[in-house]
């Protein structure tokens, strides 16, 4: 006689600013901030007194400067030995990186940038609207290099909202659910690649992200992992609350799933949002130390000798927090100079550190 399979849910834990992630992946935040109408000098209307300026971790008002003094954001700062996945869906993001490279992203794009061998980059929120709210939400992941590749060079790419493919489902009452495929292969939909060097890139780790949003009461059924029970799942719902296979769940929760089994999930009555991360473990040792993350205690060592020393290269912007001017057109320029745009954005865009920025 078979054994009848466990619970699907194996484990749920609460979501606080920081969340809880499993191997490959070592960070994530859901940042969520409702600034107000901006400045005219990209930072928020208003007085900042009373706010640990350069440490603002505290929403105040619905939101936070965090290491911006002028704009909000995290100005220059250095990453080695792993990737970072910002799913951007509200408001902008200004990237700036001590390759020469830069970018302006937001409403549904994805940078993905491998730090390998050390960059430098800064990451703000320009508050573009004079005259009404600047809304920033945006999803910040890092995920694992394996040893082979932590010292690769540094890599990022863009993956435009109108080049991520999304799945939407009706059920059999009506309700809809849509799924967004950040990265991994959903009912036949690939986004495009993630950087040649990621964890990622290897068919056999099993990655994907995945966005999901349900209307109330949809039903919709994740299918299993390809990698089965080695590759791990784990369900983020930040909005709303699910049943996974008669389950519930309520916002906020992480569900660590069976991801050998395909999941059906049920909306409660306000529907819900997930963000799924999934892989295959790299299943080696992690030494972390701030922005590096490495395998031994002595390669974070070398790491910071490395920076102290070479400023990864050194800082080209003119300012710690660069902010590509007023023009809300999407852009990416590449360290060799290429302009990339999304097909919908056809403004000209900076020319590299020497151009404009905000004051």
């Amino acid at each position: 006689m078979s054994t009848p399979p466990g619970p699907l849910i194996v484990q749920t834990v609460p979501l606080g600013f920081q969340w809880p992630t499993a191997d490959p992946f070592l960070f994530c935040v859901h940042h969520l901030d409702q600034y107000p109408e901006g400045n005219g000098s990209f930072g928020p209307q208003g007085s900042l007194a009373g706010r640990n300026i350069g440490s603002d971790f505290e929403p105040r008002d619905g939101w936070r400067m965090y290491h911006g003094s002028t704009v909000p954001g995290f100005p220059e700062h250095p990453h080695r030995g792993f990737e970072t996945v910002t799913f951007a869906r509200k408001g902008f993001i200004d990237h700036s990186d001590s390759l020469g490279a830069a970018a302006r992203f937001g409403r549904g794009d994805v940078q993905w940038m491998t730090a390998g061998a050390g960059v430098v980059h800064s990451e703000m929120f320009p508050l573009l609207a004079t005259d009404g709210p600047n809304t920033v939400e945006l999803f910040q992941i890092w995920m694992n290099l394996p040893a082979a590749d932590k010292m690769v060079e540094p890599y990022f790419t863009m993956l435009w909202s109108e080049q991520i493919p999304t799945a939407h489902h009706v059920d059999d009452a009506g309700r809809a659910t849509t799924v967004t495929v950040i990265a991994g292969t959903y009912e036949g939909l690939q986004p495009p690649p993630p950087p040649p060097a990621s964890w990622a890139s290897r068919p056999e780790a099993d990655v994907a992200i995945w966005h999901v949003v349900a209307e109330p009461g949809a039903t919709v059924v994740l299918p299993a992992a390809a990698g089965g029970a080695d590759t791990a799942r784990v369900l983020y719902v930040f909005e709303g609350s699910l049943a996974v296979d008669g389950t519930a769940v309520e916002a906020p929760t992480g569900a660590v799933v069976d991801a050998g089994r395909a999941a059906p999930l049920l909306a409660g009555p306000q529907g819900f949002e997930v963000l799924m991360q999934q892989a295959r473990p790299i299943g080696e040792p992690v030494a972390q130390h701030g922005p590096f993350v490495m395998n031994t205690q002595a390669e974070i060592q070398q790491a910071f000798a490395d920076y102290r020393r070479t400023g990864f290269g050194g800082w080209p912007w003119d300012r710690p927090d660069p902010v590509h001017g007023g023009d809300a057109a999407r852009f990416a320029q590449h360290a060799d100079g290429r302009i990339e745009r999304p097909e919908s954005s056809g403004a000209s865009a900076p020319a590299g550190p020497g151009a404009p920025v905000g004051s």
